[in-house]
């Protein structure tokens, strides 16, 4: 039996990802923390929505800056995610699936995407 020798890379170093890999992997793990974090939303939430008291411990929390750092996480996510959802569902249609489109959508979307962290962070701040 002859083995044929398969070329192996093993320096990471030298793996580049393109632009729509690293979109895509970014956009699940983004999926995955939006729904973890939808958890803590709904806690403060039904904790906010219990009692009067209950409102006024959840609005005094936002007064630190870790609870206000965490929602603002939370909306860079959930940003993240709705705006390469929105991509993904365009492609779907059959639109922007040629390589230069589709990279193109997603550094506009990257560009999006950060535009709106950022008003999510004025807005928290």
């Amino acid at each position: 039996m002859n083995k044929q020798s398969r070329p192996v890379n093993l320096q990471l170093q030298t793996i580049r990802f393109p632009v729509n890999a690293i979109a895509s992997i970014l956009h699940r793990i983004s999926g995955v923390i939006t729904f973890f974090a939808l958890a803590i939303l709904l806690s403060l939430l039904a904790k906010s929505l219990g009692s009067a008291d209950g409102f006024a411990t959840v609005a005094s929390w936002f007064d630190s800056f870790f609870v206000r750092l965490i929602i603002w996480l939370i909306a860079a996510v959930f940003c993240y995610h709705l705006v390469f959802g929105i991509r993904h569902m365009v492609m779907d249609c059959g639109y922007w699936e040629e390589l230069t489109s589709a990279t193109a959508s997603a550094r506009i979307c990257f560009i999006v995407a950060l535009v709106l962290i950022i008003l999510m962070g004025i807005i928290i701040w």
